[in-house]
This record gives C-alpha cells, sequence and structure tokens, in this order.
C-alpha cells in the first residue's frame, strides 16, 4: 500500500476507531449504501473519523467536519436485513493523517491524506512490566465475556495479548473517557506512551 491516500471516502462518526478494532455500523444514507458498493467492488477501505462538528445523519446547512486524524476500515462481513439497510461488521487497519477534505454533491466526504506508520517497537522493563499488566486486565475481559456472552466481546480474534500496540489500543476503546480523549489516546504515535497513559489511569481509578 502506498503512504499516499487519494481520493478516500469518508465516514465522520462519533466514535474513534482504532487500528485492530471492531466497528459494526448500520448504513442507510445513499450516500452511505453507494459508497460500500464501491468499496466492496475495489475492495477497498474507507476512513473513519471522528466528527469535530456537525452530525452523523447529513442535516442541511450543517456539513460534517472530521478531525484530521483518522483509521482506515475495512469491510469483512455485510448483511442487508431489510431494503435500505446494510449491516456492517468493520476491522481498523491503519491510521492515516487528512491533508484536505472537500464534500461531494451528495454530501459524501473525499479526502487526501497520507498513512501514519505503526507503532514503534517497546523496550524497557518498565514500559514491558506496563503491558503485562494491561494485558492481564484484557485477559480477564476477554474471559469473563467468552464464559457469559461471546457475541458481546468487542475484540476481534486473534487476541495478540503480547502486541504492545494491540493491548493499548483495545483499552484505549474501553476506558470510560470523553471521546476527545479517546482521540488524543488514538493519535499518540507510541504504544509505550498509549500503556503509560491507559495504565495510569486504571490506577489513578482503581481499574488495577
Amino acid at each position: 500500500m502506498s503512504d499516499l491516500l487519494a481520493d478516500l471516502p469518508l465516514f465522520p462518526l462519533n466514535t474513534v476507531l482504532f487500528p485492530g478494532g471492531l466497528l459494526p455500523l448500520k448504513v442507510f444514507e445513499a450516500r452511505y449504501i453507494d459508497m460500500v458498493r464501491t468499496c466492496l467492488r475495489d475492495e477497498s477501505p474507507f476512513g473513519v473519523c471522528l466528527l469535530h462538528s456537525g452530525a452523523e445523519v447529513a442535516q442541511p446547512g450543517m456539513p460534517s467536519t472530521p478531525e484530521t486524524i483518522g483509521c482506515l476500515a475495512e469491510i469483512i462481513e455485510i448483511s442487508i436485513e431489510q431494503f435500505g439497510l446494510m449491516s456492517l461488521r468493520t476491522r481498523g487497519t491503519n491510521r492515516f493523517r487528512l491533508l484536505e477534505w472537500h464534500a461531494e454533491s451528495d454530501g459524501l466526504l473525499r479526502g487526501n491524506g497520507s498513512l501514519i506508520a505503526a507503532d514503534p517497537p517497546v523496550h524497557g522493563d518498565a514500559h514491558l512490566d506496563r503491558l503485562g499488566i494491561c494485558a492481564e486486565v484484557l485477559e480477564r475481559i476477554i474471559t469473563t465475556f467468552g464464559e457469559r456472552d461471546p457475541d458481546s466481546l468487542s475484540f476481534l480474534e486473534p487476541f495478540e495479548l503480547s502486541d504492545p500496540a494491540w493491548v493499548s489500543n483495545r483499552i484505549g476503546e474501553i476506558l470510560p473517557i470523553s471521546l476527545r480523549a479517546r482521540q488524543k489516546l488514538m493519535e499518540l504515535e507510541d504504544a509505550a506512551a498509549r500503556l503509560e497513559v491507559v495504565h495510569h489511569y486504571m490506577l489513578q481509578h482503581g481499574m488495577l
């Protein structure tokens, strides 16, 4: 994949998608149904961005403005429950940085940007200790949901509990924090820094 993204279709939402994350979507607006069809035909992703301003559903005179850092989403499952309604399961892949975007006549946003490099490897005893603690938390969550209701688990397999990026991203998805704070966490370009933040939050709030 080229580091440059051209004419990327964008889906601004009131959610933050992390690499490796699961994002279920209900699609009913014509512009997004067309977008999904094109992505399926071309086997291409679309970009998910947190809404900076505007609404998820098109409103007259209220254009949507996306955050400039988002995550590519690939469609992994699709079903049509009724005419005009698509149910999707998508997976976050690579983060990207928007350089510019525009709205087409149907309201669909498209943008040009560049991919953000994957998190570098994590080294150092302190960081690896935090990884072990955070991985234990995730393992307990996975085990609990697996026993109670496997279908409600919001993590996709494989469970990469030894991967600092995977662990920090999954905890970042489930912490009870604001969307803006979650966005800032996703934007961190270092898994060690993300681990430090989520570990500190859980320690501070008695979650460890």
